[in-house]
């Protein structure tokens, strides 16, 4: 039996230097993108929707779940690169660290997770979940980074950002 296994990074999210990272929301347009997903057929026949337990991601993968009756299931271990020993960072800095995270996959970088560690978390975290449902189509839904790194380890080829999604979450 096929079945489709897709990764859904969250969509644009109002930045608060206030607020910790994981607990920012999506913006309009973001809720925008996400609303009109949920009402398209892109992902009729999916079963199980998966997501990170930051805001950001919860708030598109609630939507979707509801729109295809399925239940949402949390995995807080798909969460992003953990980034607290810095927190915000203002976007010419942010994409200097980031750029050095994809360069140096073992190496912490001004306190950052590794990007070796976050593959190997987001890497657990999907397969263990496809070992308990062998079965239907599965949408996670996390996160930029450490869907780069998911899909670095699932292609074979080393930790670089040139697999990384463009900066401010695609069109």
């Amino acid at each position: 039996m096929q079945r489709t296994i897709r990764y859904l990074s969250h969509p644009q999210i109002l930045i608060d230097p206030r607020k910790p990272v994981p607990n920012w929301s999506l913006n309009d347009l973001g809720k925008k993108r996400v609303a009109n997903l949920a009402k398209s057929d892109a992902l009729v026949g999916t079963l199980h929707v998966v997501s990170s337990a930051e805001t950001k991601a919860t708030e598109t993968a609630f939507p979707l779940a509801e729109a295809l009756g399925c239940a949402e299931e949390i995995r807080a271990d798909m969460h992003e690169n953990d980034r607290s020993a810095t927190g915000f960072l203002p976007a010419k800095e942010f994409e200097i660290v980031a750029n050095r995270f994809f360069a140096n996959p073992d190496e912490s970088v001004r306190g950052w997770e590794t990007a070796a560690s976050a593959q190997a978390r987001i890497v657990k975290e999907v397969v263990t979940f496809l070992r308990k449902h062998p079965d239907g189509d599965i949408l996670f839904v996390g996160h930029g980074g450490v869907g780069t790194l998911l899909y670095c380890h699932l292609s074979g080829v080393p930790i670089s950002r040139k697999y990384d999604q463009v900066p401010g979450g695609g069109l």
